[in-house]
């Protein structure tokens, strides 16, 4: 990846890319049905940061492709009677809620608009000329990305906890 960030770099130009993020041991009942759906929450914090232009759960864009009997997560008890799934495709969520497995999702971000590269343009008299940028940019924000989104989702699981902590008093207090 760094080599081909530096490549870029010195051409100019930038580059986009994905980050996943995986959240192990959510607790199983997090979310909502309709309105409040935790993957919906969890769209709504990570497409709010900058240069990010897509965003899919569990088997995203790809189960697009499949049938449902091929798609859908078969349940199963393990051996130590804990219901789980056999695949993971609906990443962790299914229904709006939590369901246990590893939570997966992916972000899409845009390359870096600024660029060393000339680029066609238009001034605020409508004039067309030509923009070069200058100083210091980043050629991928990748790299910084990855911290905001693990913040995003901790804060949207956080959030979700404390919800259902208010509705069905689930969290052990210390005092």
């Amino acid at each position: 990846m760094i080599e081909l960030i530096e490549k870029v770099r010195d051409r100019g130009d930038s580059i986009g890319g994905v980050v996943e993020c995986v959240a192990r041991n959510v607790p199983k009942g997090l979310g909502m049905p309709v309105f409040d759906k935790l993957e919906a929450d969890l769209a709504k914090a990570v497409m709010s940061l900058p240069a990010s232009k897509g965003f899919e759960i569990g088997s995203g864009f790809a189960g697009t492709l499949l049938t449902g009997s091929q798609h859908n997560d078969e349940y199963y008890t393990d051996e130590k009677g804990a219901i789980r799934t056999v695949t993971n495709r609906s990443g962790g969520i299914q229904g709006g809620i939590a369901n246990g497995e590893n939570i997966i999702l992916r972000v899409a971000f845009k390359p870096t608009a600024t660029i060393r590269q000339q680029q066609r343009t238009v001034t605020c008299e409508g004039e067309e000329t030509l923009l070069a940028a200058k100083g210091r940019h980043d050629p991928c924000v990748l790299p910084r990305a990855v911290p905001m989104v693990e913040a995003m989702v901790a804060l949207v699981l956080c959030d979700h906890l404390l919800r259902h902590h208010g509705q069905c008093g689930t969290l052990k207090s210390e005092f």
